[in-house]
């Protein structure tokens, strides 16, 4: 679902920015591309805990995904599913941003460039800029996943202890 949100949010932005243009330029690309990532992890992040916490459980800690959502949110409440949403959402902007501007920048160059009576560059074109986009944008966003994992996987029995806003590099309390 998340790429299904983010590629429809940054359809959708990108035709609000470009208006009467008929191209963006990059730095309007990292806007839209940054908004919609911000929108697709807004709506998504709840699944990312659950999924965190699953992960992370000990050996019948819960008995399935509507179990681990009903204990979080008896126990911790409903804050309790964006935790680590802060530095999860300021490291999608920059990954989301640089990921698509640079993505469709590249597809644009090489279908100018390379392809005249196509605007379909191929499976081996598009691989190779949707790779070399993705990596820039998680060199770009990966310390703040480090400490998103970090918010995600506390557990109530952390929550006084290891507050979010600590340095999350510390090792977990005993």
């Amino acid at each position: 679902p998340e790429s299904a949100i983010k590629f429809m949010a940054y359809e959708q932005i990108k035709r609000a920015i470009r208006g009467q243009q008929d191209t963006l330029q990059v730095q309007e690309r990292f806007v839209a591309g940054s908004l919609a990532g911000a929108t697709a992890q807004t709506v998504i992040y709840p699944m990312e805990v659950l999924k965190t916490r699953l992960t992370l459980r000990r050996t019948g800690q819960y008995s399935g995904l509507l179990d681990c959502a009903r204990r979080i949110l008896e126990q911790e409440g409903p804050r309790a599913f964006y935790r680590g949403y802060l530095p999860n959402v300021l490291g999608i902007i920059p990954y989301a941003g640089i990921d698509l501007a640079v993505y469709e920048t590249l597809k644009n160059r090489w279908l100018q460039q390379y392809s005249q009576e196509s605007a379909n560059p191929g499976i081996p074109v598009l691989l190779a800029c949707g790779t070399v986009s993705s990596t820039c944008g998680q060199i770009a966003s990966y310390p703040l996943a480090l400490v998103r994992t970090r918010m995600q996987a506390q557990g109530e029995r952390w929550l006084g202890a290891w507050p979010g806003r600590s340095l999350c590099w510390a090792p977990p309390p005993p």
